[in-house]
This record gives structure tokens, sequence and C-alpha cells, in this order.
């Protein structure tokens, strides 16, 4: 274990009030593949974000037919979300692996379902943000504009994608078994799921795809509300971070013996 993330594991277990436990190796393991995964993650969507809105300049600018690029761009939806997906299954990997080193393993008291995980406000957000993107990319397929039509049927995919993509990951959040051999770890475990489970509904993309594929000829209404669904969600994700218990707390309870 380097030193560096025996430090950021001491930190972790200050900032989530457990200043008292041991930053064991495990815990060091586990915290350094997610930070790992996490910058991957930011890397993944800013490339994607960049490569999108170069292949809209480059195919406009050079006056192409729409279907090409359209293909393009669903090829970069696709692979974001493959490479999430991907990310994703090397974390559970890494915890698995540090599970199976385990002399002693003990499991979760109680079975951890999504609403002790994720919490009802997190879920509502992550609805309505799918519903909003949604029922946005249906209404532009009305658009005369076959540039707009085309995008929003791309929006369409990625959504199908992302929604598909997350809630299988969320299964996996949920359904893996504990890695911890003591209570401190245990409680560091569903510390991390309930991380893990907040992280995996942050609507990054969501709110990229009507952003960039919904633009025409021209502005409209659509780039308004495309716009509106960005801030909106923002201070509505904010509001749900400062009203919501922490992690810590939210593992607490849901710990604790029905």
């Amino acid at each position: 274990m380097h030193q560096s993330d025996h430090t950021e594991a001491g930190r972790w277990l200050a900032l989530h009030g457990m200043a008292d436990a041991e930053p064991t190796a495990l815990l060091a393991a586990r915290l350094a593949v997610r930070r790992r995964a996490k910058i991957v993650d930011s890397l993944l969507l800013a490339a994607f974000l960049i490569g999108a809105a170069l292949t809209h300049a480059l195919g406009r600018a050079a006056d192409a037919t729409w279907w090409p690029l359209l293909l393009v761009l669903t090829a970069l939806v696709a692979g974001l979300l493959v490479a999430q997906w991907l990310l994703g299954s090397w974390v559970r990997r890494a915890d698995r692996r540090a599970g199976a080193r385990l002399t002693r393993r003990v499991a979760h008291p109680v079975e951890l379902g999504w609403p002790a995980v994720l919490g009802r406000p997190y879920a509502i957000f992550t609805v309505a943000t799918f519903t909003g993107a949604f029922l946005l990319a249906v209404s532009v397929l009305t658009v005369s504009d076959s540039g707009l039509r085309y995008g929003a049927i791309v929006v369409l995919i990625g959504l199908a994608g992302a929604g598909a993509g997350m809630i299988m990951q969320l299964r996996q959040v949920l359904v893996n078994p504990a890695v911890a051999e003591d209570e401190a770890s245990l409680r560091a475990d569903v510390i991390m799921r309930v991380e893990d489970a907040r992280a995996l509904v942050t609507p990054s993309l969501v709110w990229s795809l009507p952003a960039i594929f919904l633009y025409g000829d021209s502005l409209g209404w659509w780039n308004v509300v495309s716009l509106a669904l960005v801030v909106a969600g923002a201070i509505a994700l904010c509001l749900i971070q400062i009203r919501t218990a922490g992690v810590g707390t939210v593992a607490r309870r849901a710990m604790a013996p029905r």
C-alpha cells in the first residue's frame, strides 16, 4: 500500500465520521481504485464532449450530409456508455479481489435495497431528469429541421443506453456482497455503496445529450429548454445534497436492525 493511499484513506475516514477507525490496506485499496475510476470517468466525459463538438463543427463546415455525421455521433455515445460500463466493472472486480484475500469476512446485518442506499429523493430526481430529456427529444421529432429530428433520435438512443447502463450498474452496487472483515470496514463498505450509487445517478451525460445534439440550422425553443433542464437540474441536485442526510448518517441508518 502506497503511503499516499494510506493518507487518503485516513482523510476519507475522518470526513465520514470514522476518525477513530484504522485506515487499513483493504480500505486504502478500495478507495484508490474509486479515485482512479472517477478521474478516468471525468476524462471519458470530457473526451466525448470534445469529440461530439468537433464532429458537429467539422460536419457543418464541410456541408456534409447528416447520416454519416449522426453515425459518428451515435458511435461516440455508444463508446462512452461501453467505456463507463467497463470502468464500473473494473471497480467491482477490484472489490472482489480484495474480498477474496480476506481471512475473515462479515456480511451486512440487513438487506440493503435501493431506498436505503440511494434514497427516494435521488431516485425521484433521476426519473425526473430522464423524463424531461426524453420528452424534449420526442417533442423535437415534430420540428421540420431534419438535422434536429435525427439529433433527437440520437438523444433517445443515448438516453436508453444511459438508463440501461445505470440500472445494471446500480444493481451491481446493491447486490454485490460486502467486502469487510469487521464492523468498521462493514460501515465503510456501506458508505462506499451510497457514494457509488449517488455518483451513478449524477446526470452528466443526460444533461449533455440535448445540449449537443438538439442543435439545428437555427436557434429555437429546444435550445432554451435544454439549458433550462441543466439549470433546474443543477439547482434541484444541490438542494437534494443539502437537505439529504450525509453518507455517514445514511450508512448508520441502513445498518440499523429493522
